[in-house]
């Protein structure tokens, strides 16, 4: 999947040093909940396991070649935000030099026009901390609708809880 600046690809052993270079900022993990790595290493166990997924992809940056975030989408099983039964959970993150630049934005609709025409699924569902209004924005603006619920977060890797805007995505 691609747009002129961006591809949506499977994560590769290569991409570890880019992926520890972005997801060690303290700015950008737990913004999405994770905390930032630690190492080139541990950056690569991420990648053979937290992303080895059909269904989650990196973003590269077409002009650079390199991964500079990551998207997807997964089973809702065992995750606290309210879903309905079988409804996947969509999430993504962008480097913080890539940020307020519509990267998340074309990477979402892109995995949105994926499950129109290469799945059955009805809805996605997602959220974002209240204090990262922008990662609500970017949903706002692929068709997801707040469901007025709120999620309280209180296990997050910070230690001290957080609310949780709960927004879905529907098939039209």
């Amino acid at each position: 999947m691609e747009t002129e600046r961006i591809l949506l690809r499977p994560w590769r052993d290569d991409d570890a040093t880019a992926l520890f270079k972005y997801a060690s900022d303290p700015d950008v993990g737990p913004r999405a909940g994770w905390p930032p790595h630690k190492s080139v290493e541990e950056s690569l166990e991420i990648i053979h396991t937290v992303f080895h997924s059909d269904t989650t992809w990196a973003i590269e940056l077409k002009a650079t070649g390199e991964a500079i975030g990551c998207i997807g989408y997964l089973s809702s099983n065992g995750c606290p935000i309210p879903a309905r039964e079988g409804e996947p959970l969509v999430g993504y993150w962008i480097a913080k030099p890539y940020w307020d630049q519509g990267i998340c934005t074309e990477a979402l609709r892109l995995v949105t026009e994926h499950i129109l025409t290469a799945t059955n699924i009805p809805s996605l569902i997602s959220g974002h901390f209240v204090e990262n209004p922008a990662s609500g924005r970017v949903m706002e603006k692929c068709g997801f609708m707040a469901t007025g619920e709120t999620y309280f977060d209180a296990t997050q890797y910070q230690g001290e809880g957080k609310p949780i805007r709960v927004l879905r995505w529907e098939r039209r």
